[in-house]
């Protein structure tokens, strides 16, 4: 029990680094699955490559900070900063991709498909450790006043 003022909270057992992994694999697997069949449909309905990752990026961080906050991460700190910081992540994350698409795919021809799968698995470190590190931060238990 963690005492907070006048009420006591019980502590939850904080999820291993592991545990944590395969809960994000999980959501990450079901959003960037969903995420990729539905970038080859639009692009093969005549959407610019680069159009159909913008669109389908905002959605996925809005979906991805649901999950992740709620069941990967157990965060009960501030959910507005938590989501500030959340989007700030991918914000970088979507420069990152464009840049890559960019280079990649319009400079050095490489087919769009397989960059895009590429970049799914570089960025889902990324996402990962900042998330764990950064946007969903635990608090210390002396900052809980323990």
């Amino acid at each position: 029990m963690v005492h907070l003022g006048l009420a006591y909270v019980a502590a939850k057992k904080p999820m291993s680094s592991f545990a944590q992994m395969l809960r994000y694999g999980v959501v990450g697997l079901a959003s960037n699955a969903l995420g990729y069949v539905l970038y080859i449909g639009l692009t093969a309905l005549g959407m610019a490559p680069k159009l159909a990752m913008s669109l389908l990026y905002m959605v996925g961080v809005l979906q991805t900070f649901v999950f992740n906050k709620s069941w990967t991460f157990r965060y009960s700190g501030q959910g507005r900063s938590a989501f500030r910081r959340h989007v700030l992540l991918y914000a970088v994350g979507y420069g990152v991709n464009l840049l890559l698409m960019a280079v990649l795919v319009d400079t050095l021809r490489w087919p769009h498909q397989w960059v895009m799968a590429g970049l799914v698995v570089l960025m889902a470190a990324f996402f990962f450790v900042g998330q764990k590190f950064w946007v969903f931060r635990q608090p210390s238990a002396a900052k809980l006043g323990g």
